[in-house]
């Protein structure tokens, strides 16, 4: 695994994650109470013993630089580094990224001069757990020029997905970008070829891109240097590289979500408290999820009702109610409080009086969530001020709102309120 460079792409503006997204990078959004999306490639790459790897991105970017340094730091005796390469503008050229394999080429002058036999190409807003080991493995093994890792779909979700066909090698052969109908059926495979199991290749017989990539070293500089109008790899670079060379699927049979909506992003993280067996688990021995350690005190509950929840430390919760819901560090919720089907992402930093302030009848509206507030099915962002006798529970099931002058949005029925917003007493949403 020395001899592979990891390089994960930040994304773009993240306009499907907005508000999350307004003041941060998207791999910088928060997940699971304490950890950024990024720290999932990350982990992968450190659990799988990649060392080399730099993370490409473009907007917001000061944050997630800083729990990058801040995280991961390889001392002088250790061949490795984990930096971010932020966009730039250069005599010879004066664009932005205009795309995935864009982003790739503006960097490739460095790339290159490493001594490295692979390319692995990552996303930084995806949550699953893979060791790389197999995957380069496989690759190297059927003298792969490119491997793309593949997820098997069901016919229910298969025309939401971009979707390949495979010889009985596993080569692959054809593209179709969400196909319907008769295009739909025409792309159904033989998921045998790459290891399921004759009834799960029934279910399953459609295989779609996880948007992750491994190139040979020379191949990766070739196409990029040959199609120089091509900017994405999924929906460019990719589909013309198999018309020549040799492009492998290699099946990743486990759990992969796309955090890329306010919605997908919601639900992984519920999802993540559910019991006893959610779909992804943070609680893995010889597979962590790495993330800027912290010297905080545990969390304190005083008299409160905690129900299939996740709490992070430093938080301070009083005679309280949380149901199926996700708390962040240095959370502070006040008696008489209920949280429902619900993610507070918690604070940056503690205020003074954090632990022993009083409840309501103050000027200055503290950090945290004031008493007899009740939050359903909605996410507070970092830093939040919420009043007291406050009602968050989109009571007239609004869909899409933007309300940012009053501190908060709603996407798909989620309301949002925005870091840093303040929402005062009895203020009902």
């Amino acid at each position: 695994m020395k001899r592979v460079l990891a390089i994960i792409l930040g994304g773009g503006r993240g306009t499907r994650l907005y508000p999350l997204t307004k003041k941060r990078a998207k791999p910088a959004v928060p997940i699971a109470g304490k950890h950024r999306l990024i720290d999932i490639p990350i982990s992968n790459c450190i659990n799988s013993g990649i060392t080399k790897t730099y993370v490409l991105t473009q907007f917001n970017s000061a944050s997630l630089n800083q729990h990058i340094s801040r995280a991961y730091g390889f001392s002088s005796f250790q061949q490795g580094f984990i930096e971010v390469l932020a966009a730039q503008q250069t005599p010879e050229n004066l664009d932005w990224f205009q795309g995935t394999a864009d982003a790739v080429r503006q960097y490739l002058w460095l790339f290159r001069d490493l001594n490295v036999q692979e390319y692995l190409i990552l996303s930084g807003d995806h949550l699953y757990r893979m060791d790389y080991s197999d995957f380069v493995q496989h690759h190297r093994d059927t003298n792969a020029d490119i491997t793309l890792s593949v997820l098997p779909i069901d016919p229910a979700r298969a025309s939401s997905f971009g979707l390949m066909k495979i010889d009985a090698s596993g080569r692959i052969i054809d593209f179709s970008e969400k196909p319907e109908g008769d295009a739909l059926q025409q792309m159904q495979v033989d998921t045998t070829t790459l290891g399921l199991s004759p009834e799960a290749a029934q279910e399953k017989p459609f295989i779609a891109s996880m948007g992750i990539y491994l190139f040979k070293r020379q191949v990766l500089i070739d196409l990029l240097e040959k199609y120089t109008d091509y900017t994405d790899f999924g929906k460019e670079i990719i589909p013309e590289a198999a018309k020549n060379h040799q492009v492998q699927a290699y099946l990743f049979n486990d759990y992969w979500e796309d955090i890329g909506t306010i919605e997908s992003f919601f639900k992984a993280n519920l999802a993540l408290s559910q019991q006893p067996h959610p779909p992804f688990s943070f609680y893995h021995e010889e597979a962590p999820i790495y993330t800027r350690a912290r010297y905080l005190p545990p969390t304190k509950q005083l008299h409160c009702e905690v129900i299939q929840s996740m709490i992070s430390e430093g938080c301070i919760l009083k005679e309280c109610a949380i149901h199926n819901s996700v708390l962040g560090i240095r959370t502070r919720i006040d008696s008489g409080c209920r949280i429902e089907d619900s993610l507070i992402m918690g604070a940056d930093h503690y205020e003074s009086n954090f632990e022993d302030r009083k409840d309501c009848n103050v000027a200055h509206i503290p950090l945290g969530i004031g008493a007899n507030s009740l939050i359903r099915h909605a996410i507070v962002d970092k830093n939040a001020r919420i009043g007291c006798d406050v009602k968050i529970l989109n009571k007239d099931r609004v869909q899409e709102a933007d309300r940012e002058a009053e501190g908060f949005c709603i996407r798909s029925g989620i309301v949002t309120v925005l870091k840093d917003a303040t929402i005062p007493d009895q203020t009902i949403i």
